[in-house]
């Protein structure tokens, strides 16, 4: 038998990082259609709320060892967490609801999970008053300016509507009606 030091260590070097989060096996699940539909794997709350940034920690996931996309961790209702597992990642890993998938979560090193456009990382560079407004916005509003932009093909326009687009996440959003 192992001794529990020997066990440590060998659990330890098989670590590929110290930011290895979690790793199950799980059959993928689907939110009712209300709900958004997504398919999801679930996350335990003690494994979330575990971490030093709780929920707002953005994570890798690897799915089988072969497809790693990052992503957030979402509530399910019941107190615990899901990660949302998009349709075109399910169709490159030939996986459909009801499949068992293998995943592993590793804290992301970004902590906005997507890389800042160079076209931005310049307009913050040059103007303080904007780099501030960017910096105050919470790591989800920092996300949407990022895919907003991203989604503008003509780096022209981006230059163009980046100040727009940051300012205009300060703005409070309106309340809906129920």
């Amino acid at each position: 038998g192992f001794s529990s030091r020997a066990y440590i260590l060998c659990v330890t070097s098989l670590r590929p990082t110290a930011s290895m989060i979690f790793q199950a096996r799980q059959e993928i699940a689907q939110l009712e259609k209300r709900k958004g539909g997504y398919f999801y794997l679930t996350i335990p709350a003690e494994i979330v709320n575990g971490l030093a940034r709780k929920r707002n920690t953005r994570v890798i996931c690897t799915l089988d060892g072969a497809l790693a996309f990052p992503c957030g961790f979402n509530h399910l209702g019941d107190g615990n967490y899901f990660i949302i597992l998009s349709s075109a990642n399910l169709k490159i890993l030939g996986k459909h609801l009801g499949d068992t998938v293998a995943f592993l979560l590793t804290e992301d090193p970004n902590p906005l999970g997507v890389a800042v456009p160079e076209v931005l990382q310049s307009l913050l560079e040059q103007d303080a008053e904007l780099r501030s407004t960017f910096e105050r916005l919470l790591p989800s509003k920092q996300r949407n300016v990022i895919h907003q932009l991203i989604r503008i093909k003509n780096i022209d326009h981006q230059i163009a509507r980046a100040p727009e687009i940051i300012y205009t996440e300060t703005k409070p959003r309106p309340k809906r009606q129920l």
